[in-house]
């Protein structure tokens, strides 16, 4: 259920590689089984930040039951792995961050 995904202006080696090391780390900052984390990358893409195209980057991550007293740390694994897979600096990242209802993450043809 947890969904993470990054937008970058920096290129991903291999990208599919990166997003199973996403994936492991994302399942272990949010503290869900890996076996229920989806992740994305759109690398290469045209961005700034603060007026400069240097390394930026913006995640977005949903999870049903996030809280509030969860984001500092998930930020904290999500902004190291950024700087350690793709070179960008902590201070270069945004993160958006959506709690979602079990009822309104479908799954499975139902949902949760």
């Amino acid at each position: 259920m947890p969904d993470i995904r990054i937008q970058t202006n920096q290129k991903a080696g291999d990208a599919a590689a990166l997003l199973k090391r996403l994936s492991a780390a994302g399942a272990a900052a949010i503290g869900k089984p890996e076996s229920y984390v989806q992740t994305a990358l759109e690398d290469g893409r045209i961005m700034t930040f603060g007026g400069s195209d240097a390394p930026t980057a913006f995640i977005e991550c949903k999870s049903i039951g996030l809280t509030e007293s969860q984001t500092a740390g998930i930020s904290a694994a999500l902004c190291a792995f950024c700087g350690d897979e793709l070179g960008i600096s902590e201070d270069r990242v945004y993160i958006e961050f959506a709690g979602a209802v079990g009822k309104m993450w479908g799954w499975r043809g139902g949902t949760f």
